[in-house]
């Protein structure tokens, strides 16, 4: 290999990790696409693009990005709609590799003599996936001939980079919605069970009132009344703070440090404690850092309402493969063995059953509580 080859080669090794690296830091379709279609088109010194992709539900093909459109597409937004060769020849499995479309066949270019800056071919790189057809991404260069034999291999692998980045983007998309699914779902049976048992124990406490004012007892009958008033508002409060865990967005802009950095500072009127953080962060899906989230608002729930002491330990770990969440406090603890959940606990553990993780809780009486979650991560993922 020569010194001309070997410069070649390491030019084409530089753009590919250039374009690796965006495609790893995009997370959502949206960016991937725009990030590989613009690093393609500048890296190689091309002059525009856009992307069809293929619906996964029915089959049909839109335009998912572009970048850089000549006048002409702009004005005649109807050149980027329907079906046209490549599309065709693509579904039709006839389409296997990048090759060169001209002038002639692209029915997108064919007789358009003004405000294409002079494109005259257009290369055309198939996306394909181990669930089959994903798309096409036309790239086109800014003077009228066919792109080199280079040139075509290297957006074959591009092609081939963008089709990872497109199936890793539709999964990391479909385990948020079954993540959303999952916790309406768990949210949803939490405010039926607690408006379920707290409207049973007021009619039973307003029943047993009843008895007292029909037997003239009117004093008894005045404190299981007051009683009641309690109960109720108790049971509201716990249903205003399950809609509002529906309503709430708390990581919106923010990683799982920051958010529970600032429910610490929103906290702070009641409790006192700061979050420690060990190890090298590393973001986790956003399901699993909003699950966690909600692990900790509620522990720290259950401190403010029955610990009967302000301090808490709050405690991230993060590890090789999984992610070590502590919460403690000395206050009066319980008795673990014996107890009955309460709809806080219930919730705890159904969010971490959820996340595929582990719970350890220790507590006895007058000794404190400690909560120990363990949820695992794939960090090649």
């Amino acid at each position: 290999m020569n010194l001309h080859q070997l410069q070649a080669r390491n030019q084409e090794l530089s753009i590919l990790n250039a374009i690796a690296q965006d495609l790893n830091r995009a997370l959502t379709l949206e960016k991937a696409l725009a990030t590989a279609l613009r690093q393609t088109v500048h890296l190689l010194q091309l002059k525009t693009g856009w992307i069809w992709l293929v619906a996964p539900e029915d089959g049909s093909s839109y335009i998912a990005a572009s970048y850089n459109l000549p006048p002409i597409f702009e004005q005649r937004t109807d050149l980027l709609t329907g079906t046209c060769y490549c599309l065709d020849k693509y579904i039709n499995d006839k389409l296997s590799d990048t090759a060169n479309i001209s002038e002639i066949t692209c029915t997108r270019l064919k007789d358009l003599q003004q405000g294409t800056d002079g494109l005259r071919f257009h290369a055309s790189v198939p996306l394909v996936s181990n669930e089959g057809k994903i798309g096409i991404m036309n790239v086109l260069s800014e003077h009228s001939q066919e792109l080199s034999e280079g040139q075509l291999q290297m957006l074959h692998t591009i092609g081939d980079m963008l089709s990872i980045a497109i199936e890793r983007a539709r999964l990391f998309e479909r385990s948020q919605q079954l993540g959303v699914i999952e916790e309406r779902n768990r949210l949803a049976r939490e405010i039926h069970d607690t408006l379920a048992q707290g409207l049973s124990g007021i009619a039973l406490k307003l029943e047993t009132t009843q008895a007292f004012l029909e037997n003239g007892r009117s004093e008894k009958a005045n404190e299981w009344l007051a009683q009641t008033i309690e109960f109720t508002r108790q049971n509201l409060e716990e249903a205003r703070r399950s809609v509002l865990d529906l309503r709430a967005t708390p990581l919106h802009g923010h990683n799982l440090i920051e958010a529970l950095r600032a429910l610490v500072e929103e906290m702070s009127e009641d409790l006192e404690g700061k979050l420690e953080v060990q190890g090298t962060h590393y973001p986790l899906e956003q399901r699993a850092e909003l699950g966690l989230y909600r692990i900790v608002q509620e522990a720290l729930t259950n401190i403010r309402k029955h610990a009967e002491c302000r301090a808490f330990q709050l405690h991230l770990q993060y590890e090789a493969d999984q992610l070590i969440l502590i919460v403690a406090d000395a206050g009066r603890g319980f008795e673990v063995e014996g107890e009955s959940a309460g709809f806080g606990l219930i919730g705890i553990r159904e969010r971490v059953h959820l996340l595929k993780g582990s719970m350890n809780l220790q507590s006895t009486p007058d000794s404190g509580t400690r909560l120990e979650v363990r949820v695992p991560y794939d960090r090649k993922s």
